[in-house]
């Protein structure tokens, strides 16, 4: 989800919810503490430079109950960051502190958002010989010996 979509949606809503891949609900009172642009330069394992840019929002959940952030306070804080830091309609993902700090992908579903699990991923599939993800053994105590292909 990009940022535009997410200031279309939150245009026509009256309340904000975020729900976790597990179906469990971030609780009402949480805090947008970060709104920022994430700039990631790297090399793959196939030797390809690449770069990644994406708008991170960090939410928060303190112990202040009564706190509520309304739509329109997360557009101000959207349109702030827009003219402050440039951010652009950049791809979004959502850091939330679940047992460690947890990052999400974003989407809008019956006039919720959905906090999506993200992994990792081989980017050069092709210059590895991978066609598919191996399995992992069952035994997890032999995992790197060499004939498991997990290494």
């Amino acid at each position: 989800m990009k940022i535009s979509e997410i200031k279309n949606i939150l245009k026509q809503l009256k309340e904000v919810s975020f729900i976790l891949p597990n179906g469990s609900h971030v609780p009402p009172h949480f805090h947008i503490t970060e709104l920022g642009i994430i700039s990631k330069e790297y090399i793959d394992c196939g030797g390809t430079i690449r770069k990644d840019k994406t708008a991170n929002f960090q939410l928060w959940t303190a112990d202040d109950l009564d706190h509520r952030i309304e739509p329109e306070k997360i557009i101000d804080i959207i349109d702030i960051a827009e003219n402050s830091i440039g951010l652009g309609d950049l791809e979004v993902e959502v850091e939330y502190q679940t047992e460690t700090i947890g990052k999400y992908g974003l989407e809008f579903v019956e006039g919720t958002f959905h906090l999506s699990s993200t992994q990792t991923d081989c980017l050069a599939k092709d210059k590895c010989g991978i066609t598919e993800k191996p399995e992992l053994p069952s035994d997890t105590s032999s995992c790197c010996s060499p004939t498991t292909g997990c290494c």
